[in-house]
């Protein structure tokens, strides 16, 4: 499946309503881990109008351990 072209946000936004919360903001980068499962943890640049780039998506999926067809069910 391919991955979706999204922002800093879209992706923020998408992992919280996956359960994450963000447990720190430095500049524009929240830090953001599982609750439940502090080894799943994600770094998303959150920059104004920028979209991620293919291997920031593929690396927040991989330390989040995300499919990307979870990822578009909470986009």
């Amino acid at each position: 499946m391919k991955l979706p072209r999204i922002s800093g946000k879209q992706m923020r936004d998408a992992l919280l309503r996956a359960g994450f919360q963000v447990v720190r903001i430095k500049g524009s980068h929240h830090f953001m881990v599982d609750p439940e499962d502090t080894t799943r943890w994600a770094t998303v640049a959150v920059h104004s109008g920028e979209t991620l780039t293919l291997k920031s998506v593929q690396t927040i999926l991989k330390s989040t351990r995300l499919t990307p067809e979870e990822l578009k069910n909470f986009l």
